[in-house]
């Protein structure tokens, strides 16, 4: 028998019994011939003292032992004298005093010290290419049995509300969902490739084509996308759900009473800004981005923006002037208390907005009374005042301006209500604020091709007025039947009621420059369900890494992966991605050309 008992689960009660603990060596202290190591496994930690007295060649065998030594210890449980009860470990009241000894497993030097305390010691690089290591942290484990957690309640959720988990194919075909693709060349067929799912979109809504009725899995997804702070490179896992015989409200129905759960569960955060129903507040995209600058607001504060374009036309300023000439806008920003700025974050400011592609920030601050602003050599003191009345603005309070085009107005004011909230304190992580973002632009101008009309969000989503809508409208004042569920400033779940009629996806594909036969090509078969009779339905897909990152206000979504890639997209554990041979190149049928791009 390799263990009795766990090293977590120990205490007086057990005291006078043998028996039999294995694990890692946490901490080794010699005291003068007395040697006490604190044993650790998944569970916890106990302390072992061997005495040289009693055992003198225990005492010799553990003498060349080092930290993270795997041993095997016999022993009795004896309490601790009250002086030395340690409070800070669970086991804290006893100890075991040692008869046996086995060592299972020797260790080298540790790369790094693998303790909380020294932990942002090493470089992350070095923690990454030692995982393994990293991952006997207590602080790590309790994020991998967090996730756990989570998986588990999301199963006994879906299940209880007469879900179908299903697990749809991992080797799929290429589809255009926002992000590049990974490709996978095929052997048997020369030349053609399959992808790596960016979601199971199509597959889920040919399940509701095939009479499941309800669909959920814990969906693996894989987007070559850039990573950041709240996004792994390379691969996720989102919860993916549909449901058939649908409409948007009643996904949220299904969708609210979970995500509060998952507060209750997984948080110590109090929920804010339900309405009167104990609904999550909802706002079209356009209401967002008047308002907030931003389709994923974080309202746990307020700092809303308005629009003075009216005001600013004929100010005197002709930055304000000529962006309203140009049929652009004056937005403003009042933050409240922000006139104690200092010149140095003021310029920290300036440069975000330039960042964010704008040319400037023009800001007006009221202190003592007096009104002083970046632009007020260009404006008499009663525009000035006209101004910051129409902007509320009050004594200690600072007025960002943007000019611009109405997106770009917006999001720069967006960006800078991001950094103000931060730079004050108004962020409480105490708070969770859900938001339901409704009403998506079907169409949206292309980032790649300029001119060209692309899809702005999902391209299969239904759009508000059907066929009638695609053919009649300017693109870009169509709706789609879109939404996302936004948390604290972060967007953890988007769907869409789908469009289910063949006719309708053709025209949609139309508008976006898809020819007939390259929608049959990409999307055949999901076309092809269609036509044979398919329910109206919808779903939404919430990301679990993100929700747990946000939820448990984790500093990083990386540690959230048991093996995560680093911020390159790399896995310096197993040196992923690696060379492959050229026979195995040769059976795929590839060549290499790595010239300048």
């Amino acid at each position: 028998m390799l263990r009795t008992h766990t090293c977590g689960e120990l205490n007086k009660k057990l005291a006078g019994e043998n028996v039999v603990l294995a694990g890692w060596i946490n901490s080794f202290r010699n005291h003068g011939g007395l040697i006490f190591l604190d044993l650790r496994d998944h569970y916890g930690l106990t302390q072992v003292k061997i005495d040289p007295l009693k055992n003198p060649a225990l005492t010799e065998a553990a003498s060349g032992l080092r930290p993270e030594c795997v041993i095997k210890i016999t022993g009795t449980v004896i309490t601790r004298p009250a002086e030395m009860i340690n409070s800070k470990m669970e086991t804290g009241e006893i100890e075991v005093e040692a008869i046996e000894l086995e060592i299972l497993s020797q260790a080298k030097i540790m790369p790094f010290e693998n303790n909380e305390e020294k932990a942002a010691e090493a470089g992350e690089n070095l923690r990454l290419k030692y995982r393994f290591l990293d991952l006997r942290r207590p602080k790590l484990q309790k994020m991998l049995a967090t996730k756990d957690a989570f998986i588990t309640y999301a199963r006994e959720y879906f299940h209880g509300q007469g879900f179908m988990e299903i697990q749809t194919p991992i080797l799929a075909n290429s589809s255009p969902e926002g992000a590049r693709d990974f490709l996978i060349p095929s052997r048997v067929y020369p030349g053609k490739f399959y992808a790596l799912p960016q979601a199971p979109q199509q597959f889920k809504q040919l399940l509701m084509v095939a009479g499941i009725d309800k669909y959920f899995q814990i969906a693996p997804c894989f987007r070559d996308e850039d990573p950041r702070m709240d996004r792994h490179y390379g691969e996720f896992y989102q919860l993916d759900m549909e449901m058939s015989f649908v409409e948007q409200d009643d996904v949220f129905a299904v969708m609210q009473p979970f995500m509060k759960e998952l507060i209750a569960r997984f948080s110590t955060k109090k929920i804010v800004n339900l309405d009167k129903e104990g609904n999550f507040k909802r706002l079209s995209w356009t209401d967002s981005m008047n308002t907030y600058g931003i389709d994923k607001p974080d309202l746990r504060f307020e700092m809303g923006i308005n629009d003075v374009s009216e005001i600013a036309k004929a100010c005197g300023f002709s930055v304000f002037e000529d962006a309203v000439k140009n049929k652009g806008v004056v937005k403003a920003l009042r933050v409240e208390g922000g006139a104690k700025f200092t010149r140095k974050e003021l310029d920290e400011f300036v440069d975000l907005a330039k960042r964010k592609g704008a040319k400037g920030l023009a800001y007006l601050s009221i202190k003592e009374e007096i009104i002083g602003a970046s632009f007020a050599k260009f404006l008499s003191p009663e525009k000035l005042a006209e101004l910051a009345g129409a902007c509320l603005a009050k004594n200690n309070d600072l007025v960002f301006f943007a000019a611009d085009s109405w997106r770009e107005a917006c999001s720069v004011l967006g960006a800078i209500r991001n950094e103000a909230a931060f730079k004050l304190g108004l962020k409480d992580n105490n708070k969770a604020a859900f938001a339901w973002i409704v009403d998506f632009p079907m169409y949206d101008y292309s980032e790649i091709e300029e001119g060209r009309i692309d899809f702005g969000h999902n391209p299969f989503s239904m759009p508000q007025g059907g066929l009638k809508a695609l053919q009649e409208k300017d693109p870009l004042d169509i709706l789609a039947y879109q939404y996302d569920l936004v948390l604290n400033g972060f967007e953890i779940s988007s769907g869409a009621i789908r469009n289910h009629e063949p006719e309708i996806m053709y025209e949609a594909f139309k508008i976006a420059g898809y020819k007939k036969e390259e929608v049959d090509a990409k999307f055949g078969a999901m076309i092809n369900a269609f036509s044979y009779g398919a329910p109206p339905h919808g779903g939404n897909a919430p990301g679990i890494d993100r929700i747990l990152m946000i939820l448990n206000d984790w500093d990083s979504i990386r540690d959230i992966y048991a093996f995560p890639k680093d911020g390159q997209g790399r896995d310096l554990m197993t040196d992923s991605p690696s060379v492959v041979d050229e026979k195995q190149l040769k059976e795929l049928s590839l060549k290499l050309d790595l010239g300048k791009k």
